[in-house]
């Protein structure tokens, strides 16, 4: 218990500490996210914040984790690290999907390979229970895959991506330290206490985002532990034995996961990329209707939270059905806000020639262009 709480002060102070000083970097050398037609800012704000997000949960980490004990941990930490800087590089220069992708497999064979994580049973979902060796290696890629996008994806408005993270890395962590898997709620704690003091400059109006350093590292890392917790909390001998564990994994990240599913398959329906950009995420829904990023990271955050009490609740019943369920009630949630929340009608009010040139003199530094932004800054 005590490298749990020492975890999460050391992973808190390191984080707290650096993110003002990435803050003063990045304006120093104009590191900033620009403004666009699809992005939901109206002003220049760091990317960086992963930076920190890293720091702290690397130092509480490596500070309390005996890896002499728990090797496997340590290709954790490698996966990590190559996670940190294909997300680095990605808020910095911009890399491609390709190559983007191409990291992340790298980063899913270390966590399989050598951190011996991998869906070896369906334990009951759809009647399936043990899987071909070839069959689960595919399963377990494309598991990871999609939830490390999964947070990259959802992170679209202030404090969202960090609070649906903060909420799944302590329910994790909460169930590792009650089994007495002590490595794994280190891990999950020291990720969530640099969430903590990362949403102190992060939520309604952020002052930095966690870029995709910070939101692949936050997908990495849960990855992780849903696995491992659905491994682990499906046996017998453990101390709080959940039958329906893909269930009850699923639903603590199924905002994320379920939400990247719901898009892909619209960009694969319109003949598209699954990772070309667009304004189809439930966030993007929210805004449209006049929602706050503040009201819809607490709104979609409640909403995770409340369906993960009714299916732990509900852990001993079938796992397709539960899954099912959760299913059902997230395309009901889309639905009602489709079809019961309309987004409101824009009009566009008539001015005058000389208010027309009033109006853009006084915009003069709002043009979505970078050169044009940095020049004035210069």
């Amino acid at each position: 218990m005590f490298d749990v709480l020492l975890s999460i002060a050391i992973s808190f102070t390191v984080t707290f500490l650096a993110i003002p000083a990435v803050i003063n970097v990045a304006e120093m050398k104009k590191l900033f996210d620009m403004p666009d037609a699809r992005k939901v800012h109206h002003a220049p704000i760091t990317p960086l914040g992963g930076l920190g997000i890293f720091a702290g949960f690397i130092f509480g980490c490596l500070l309390t984790i005996k890896f002499s004990q728990f090797a496997d941990l340590q290709y954790f930490m490698a996966a990590s690290f190559v996670i940190f800087f294909l997300g680095l590089k990605d808020d910095i220069l911009v890399i491609s999907p390709v190559k983007k992708f191409i990291g992340q497999v790298l980063a899913a064979f270390i966590i399989i390979y050598y951190g011996n994580i991998q869906i070896r049973s369906m334990h009951g979902f759809l009647g399936v229970y043990q899987l071909p060796e070839m069959f689960s290696l595919l399963l377990t890629y494309f598991a990871v895959i999609v939830v490390i996008n999964s947070f990259n994806l959802i992170d679209g408005v202030d404090g969202l991506a960090g609070s649906l993270g903060l909420l799944s890395t302590a329910i994790f962590g909460t169930y590792f330290l009650y089994v007495g898997m002590l490595p794994y709620a280190v891990i999950a704690f020291a990720l969530a206490g640099s969430l903590l003091a990362f949403l102190i400059f992060n939520f309604q109006p952020a002052k930095i985002f966690m870029g995709d350093t910070g939101s692949l590292l936050l997908g990495t890392i849960n990855a992780i532990l849903v696995l491992k917790f659905i491994n682990v909390a499906n046996t017998a001998d453990v101390r709080l034995p959940i039958a329906a564990s893909p269930a009850v994994g699923f639903t603590i990240i199924m905002i994320p996961m379920l939400d990247t599913l719901r898009v892909f398959g619209i960009r694969i329906l319109h003949r598209r990329s699954p990772f070309s950009p667009d304004r189809n995420h439930i966030h993007h829904l929210l805004l449209d209707r006049g929602f706050s990023h503040r009201a819809i990271t607490l709104f979609l955050v409640a909403v995770n939270f409340v369906v993960i009490g009714l299916v732990f609740m509900a852990r001993n019943l079938n796992c397709t059905t539960l899954i099912f369920g959760v299913f059902f009630l997230f395309f009901a949630m889309i639905a009602a806000i489709y079809y019961l929340m309309p987004a409101p009608r824009l009009f566009v009010a008539k001015t005058t020639t000389e208010e027309n040139a009033q109006l853009t003199k006084a915009s003069q530094l709002l043009p979505l262009k970078k050169d044009s932004i940095l020049e004035q800054n210069n």
